[in-house]
């Protein structure tokens, strides 16, 4: 091969350009990455090249299509760097084996981006190992994100690690060193080249998109938790969508300030073309779900983790999809009689939702951080905590200046064991509880259902008792089923058995 042909190939092989794979092909393009593309639908590929001409005008060509998996690989450089952005599952597996099957090298690399499971991770780097390098690079931050920089979360070979890190600094969301607030450029062409990269090593293949999932399940809470404050004031305060943005983007100023909140407020002050009505207001109140909060909650049952308000937001979604029975029950049953409340009460009632948000959203990150914790432990990892929510503070759906707090929490104490136990975290919910405690009762008397601001005030204080009725459950259990107990003046190791049938009731050690 002639050193001009070598010299004229590209940098990275892309297959897949539907929504994400498109952004973040142009993304790479932005940041002088030549990349040659793949997709099975030519209408894609005649997108791209379209979006890459329109974007480029006069300047020279940044992205290349092909064919078929052998030009790819003819196409960019070797050892080979080819990143997928395709469906999770089978089809994963297929471009490996196809891209195996027209050459593929064991040096060169295959970078999976998408919402895989983490354990399907796992098992394909063992199915490819000696055959190519698997890695993963879970990726937040949605198509707009993707285009202008994601965050993103690497996990897999060291060696791959080395070779992708300067990629993905160079596409990934920026953040202000000395503020903490994202450094944001929506214009194609001209990327964020200063401040910290939102993309770090995670661990062994597997953490990365494990990670990735837990943000998900955060992410499932934080948006019900939102709309629950939303669900309050529409019903209980009276207020209309334009009002409740109002709010949202008064919140938006503090504390609680953060990507979720921005959208709400856009999405409430939003107004149907063809109605003249409030878009949620003609926007059918049935919820869908990808599944990365079902992997999360399960995933906390599994390791034996409480994560009760990412549970029930995806218990809301659940609920929310029975729209015909709801609409019955609706008719039939009761609930209390709900008085409306005085405008000049109102202030203060917003004043407790904006607290009782504040407080659930620390707990819900608590949750998830010890998910991590539990997870790293029983898989072995050496998650950094305050890294990863660093990286989280650009770029990703979750984004919020609330991370930077997270993030030093975990550098004043890399062992923290819970985030509730930080000086900081703690002395938050000790100062605003009062409020969060009188927005979930007050809800409640009125029958407006707040399952996740709610459960995250059950665990925070379930989590804050030195005595929990475990003690009766325990006997419950020895009673029916001989299961056996420790006793609080013995060692725990030690096992005991109640002869329940017998005269007296003699307790035995087992």
């Amino acid at each position: 091969m002639s050193d001009s042909l070598r010299d004229s190939r590209c940098d990275i092989g892309f297959i897949g350009a539907g929504v994400m794979g498109k952004n973040l092909i142009l993304n790479l393009a932005d940041n002088g990455y030549r990349v040659c593309a793949f997709d099975l639908d030519q209408g894609r590929l005649n997108a791209l090249l379209e979006q890459d001409a329109k974007e480029r005008g006069d300047q020279p060509a940044r992205v290349e299509t092909c064919n078929s998996y052998t030009e790819l690989l003819a196409k960019v450089k070797a050892p080979h760097l080819i990143i997928l952005s395709v469906p999770a599952g089978a089809p994963v597996d297929d471009v490996c084996n196809k891209l195996l099957d027209a050459g593929l090298k064991a040096d060169d690399i295959v970078v999976d981006t998408g919402n895989s499971l983490w354990t399907d991770s796992v098992e394909r780097a063992k199915r490819y190992e000696g055959k190519l390098i698997f890695f993963t690079t879970a990726v937040s931050g949605g198509e707009v994100g993707a285009r202008f920089g994601p965050s993103l979360m690497p996990s897999g070979d060291r060696y791959a690690w080395s070779r992708i890190e300067p990629v993905w600094h160079a596409i990934a969301a920026k953040v202000d060193p000395a503020s903490g607030q994202p450094l944001e450029r929506f214009e194609p062409g001209n990327p964020v080249t200063e401040g910290e990269p939102c993309a770090a090593y995670i661990g062994p293949i597997g953490s990365g998109h494990y990670v990735k999932m837990v943000h998900n399940g955060i992410e499932y809470a934080d948006m019900q938790m939102i709309c629950e404050a939303y669900h309050v004031m529409r019903s209980a305060l009276d207020m209309s969508p334009a009002d409740i943005a109002a709010v949202f983007r008064e919140w938006n100023k503090g504390p609680l300030n953060s990507y979720l909140i921005s959208i709400s407020a856009e999405v409430l002050a939003t107004v149907d073309a063809e109605t003249e009505q409030p878009l949620v207001d003609v926007i059918l109140d049935r919820a869908g779900q990808k599944g990365t909060g079902l992997w999360t909650a399960v995933s906390s049952l599994e390791v034996g983790c409480p994560a009760p308000s990412i549970a029930e937001a995806v218990y809301a979604r659940s609920l929310s999809t029975r729209k015909v029975l709801r609409t019955r029950a609706a008719k039939k049953l009761q609930g209390p009689a709900v008085e409306p409340i005085e405008p000049a009460k109102r202030a203060e009632a917003i004043a407790e939702l904006h607290d009782a948000l504040y407080c659930a959203k620390i707990c819900v990150y608590a949750q998830g951080f010890d998910l991590m914790k539990l997870a790293a432990r029983e898989q072995g990892w050496e998650l950094n905590f305050a890294e990863i929510a660093r990286i989280w503070r650009a770029g990703c759906i979750i984004r919020a200046v609330f991370l930077q707090s997270i993030s030093d929490a975990y550098e004043r104490d890399v062992k923290l064991s819970n985030l509730l136990l930080d000086d900081f975290f703690a002395e938050q919910i000790a100062e605003h509880q009062g409020n969060w405690r009188r927005a979930v009762a007050d809800a409640t008397l009125k029958g407006i259902p707040v399952p996740a601001l709610s459960s995250a005030l059950s665990y925070y204080d379930a989590f804050r008792m030195e005595s929990l009725p475990a003690n009766l459950l325990q006997g419950q259990r020895d009673f029916f089923g001989a299961h056996t107990f420790s006793r609080v003046d013995r060692p725990e190791q030690q096992k005991y058995h109640v002869q329940w049938s017998e005269p007296g009731r003699p307790v035995v050690e087992i």
